[in-house]
């Protein structure tokens, strides 16, 4: 009797997320580039922490210092959720753009997933050590990572679609 409630209910599941999973995909290709970018949050920027971070690679400040300037735990998730959004734009560019360089959207890509993890590891530090110095080392190489991913996208957007830099720079 309950081998077969337990097939059903796992077979309920499993269709649940499917469906969610489809509605998803639709969704992410049925954006335009003006949803993507009303997409990024705006309530912190990297420009804190570098001078040219859309331009270059690398920070100009301390791990304590990039700390401060991101705000603690607030700039980490404003970095988290732009990764991702910046990754859906690698994607709409790949799509909508004719001779999109492979290589560098996969990078786009694992910058996303390096920086998701960084910023998790650091906020479960946070949560249990306050602003420890693994907490810092973890929030820097994270920032570090997004400020290489926004000068990469900037790369992407001026070799195969230089009519929306303007936009993602404003947006950033």
């Amino acid at each position: 009797m309950i081998l077969p409630l337990v097939q059903i209910a796992a077979l309920v599941a499993i269709t649940l997320y499917l469906v969610r999973w489809r509605m998803s995909v639709r969704r992410r290709n049925a954006e335009t580039w003006d949803s993507l970018l009303a997409k990024l949050r705006l309530d912190w920027s990297a420009r804190e922490l570098s001078d040219q971070f859309l331009w270059k690679e690398g920070l100009s400040a301390t791990p304590e210092d990039a700390w401060r300037r991101m705000e603690g735990p607030k700039g980490l998730w404003v970095i988290y959720q732009n990764a991702r959004v910046m990754l859906e734009m690698a994607d709409y560019a790949a799509k909508h753009c004719e001779g999109v360089d492979r290589l560098l959207v996969e990078t786009l890509h694992s910058d996303a997933m390096q920086i998701r993890v960084c910023v998790l590891t650091a906020l479960v530090q946070y949560a249990f050590t306050q602003a420890s110095e693994g907490v810092r080392v973890n929030a820097y190489r994270a920032a570090s990572i997004y400020t290489g991913m926004a000068a990469r996208m900037t790369q992407l957007l001026q070799e195969h679609a230089a009519v929306l830099v303007p936009d993602f720079v404003a947006a950033m």
